[in-house]
């Protein structure tokens, strides 16, 4: 009959021990999900911050193609409004940065990326991230291409300041119209105002593809949340 005892005592320990840590591995499957899910919503307003910064950058970059056509009017011996010359001059090369909200992306790194349990999601959101995110970084802020203002600006200034009219307080006003340019200086006034404008235009393409991977992942991330 002892041995009986002992295997009722043995089976009972190893019953309370098993539990123990089911229950364990249950809380820290809880607090997981409750940090993920906690994670996703900062990394999703994170993206709606994104979207924000993008939609004022991409204004920029089309206002600075409105002020391309300005100033190619204005080289081509046309006649322009006077009232817009200023915000036009300031606009032509003004450059962009790209402000990142990555407060959530990085709580998700320092906590372990396999916290996302569903792949998919993860990829997404490394993706968006770690290539997308970089990339539009390194356009506006490194790639020479896109430093406007210190490509173009010194070659703008040196051509079309001479030309304009000031206020007495000293704000552009006017501008002595037609413009009298050398050959060589209209050519190379039109050669900056196209490679201005191409090169917005390829980053507007950035913008406008970058716009719909942010809203797939957002989406996606609704998705997953509306699922817990």
């Amino acid at each position: 009959m002892g041995w009986k005892k002992y295997a009722f005592e043995f089976v009972s320990i190893f019953v309370a021990v098993v539990a123990a840590f089911a229950l364990d591995k249950w809380n820290s499957d809880r607090k997981d999900a409750q940090a993920a899910e906690k994670i996703l919503v900062e990394i999703s307003h994170g993206l709606h911050k994104d979207l924000e910064d993008i939609r004022l950058n991409v204004g920029g970059h089309v206002e600075g193609i409105n002020a391309c056509r300005y100033w190619r009017r204005v080289v081509l011996g046309g006649t322009v409004p006077t009232d817009s010359l200023a915000q036009y001059a300031l606009s032509l090369t003004r450059d962009f940065i790209s402000l990142q909200n990555t407060s959530g992306y990085q709580s998700l790194r320092s906590r372990g990326l396999e916290l996302i349990a569903d792949d998919s999601l993860r990829s997404d959101i490394i993706g968006l991230y770690e290539y997308d995110l970089e990339i539009l970084a390194k356009l506006e802020e490194e790639y020479d291409e896109l430093q406007l203002h210190d490509s173009y600006y010194p070659a703008f200034s040196e051509v079309i300041v001479p030309h304009l009219l000031f206020s007495p307080e000293g704000m552009p006003v006017g501008l002595e119209t037609p413009l009298q340019l050398a050959p060589a200086d209209r050519a190379r006034m039109l050669m900056h105002l196209l490679k201005i404008q191409q090169n917005r235009l390829f980053i507007l393409q950035y913008y406008r593809s970058l716009e719909r991977r942010i809203a797939h992942v957002d989406g996606h991330i609704q998705r997953v949340l509306a699922g817990r």
